[in-house]
């Protein structure tokens, strides 16, 4: 019984949508023509997405299996100990120099 009324339930759902065309709403009309259209367009133009919307899908990134190149910066790492330190930067301990015209933020 619960079965039935279940899908019974389902059918009159699926009932409900209607697929005539589509038209704008009583007393509404559809956006003007473009600019640079020919024609307006109908309701069907308008919910098409254009191609750059849904651009393809690009599975194969590599169109033949070939041995890459020697990379002549792929090294192995060095063996053991630190990594080098960063040379300073050298104008960053400058003494600042009160000579000058230019003005700048006071510290």
């Amino acid at each position: 019984m619960r079965t039935a009324i279940l899908l019974l339930g389902l059918a009159s759902l699926t009932a409900c949508g209607t697929t005539g065309p589509l038209k704008p709403a009583k007393g509404q009309s559809l956006p003007p023509r473009p600019v640079l259209a020919s024609t307006t367009p109908d309701a069907n133009d308008l919910l098409t997405p254009p191609p750059y919307a849904r651009p393809e899908r690009v599975d194969e990134l590599v169109k033949r299996s070939t041995p890459r190149a020697p990379d002549r910066f792929d090294l192995p790492p060095p063996e053991g100990g630190a990594a080098p330190e960063p040379a300073p930067a050298s104008d960053i301990d400058d003494p600042v120099d009160t000579d000058s015209d230019i003005t700048g933020p006071e510290r």
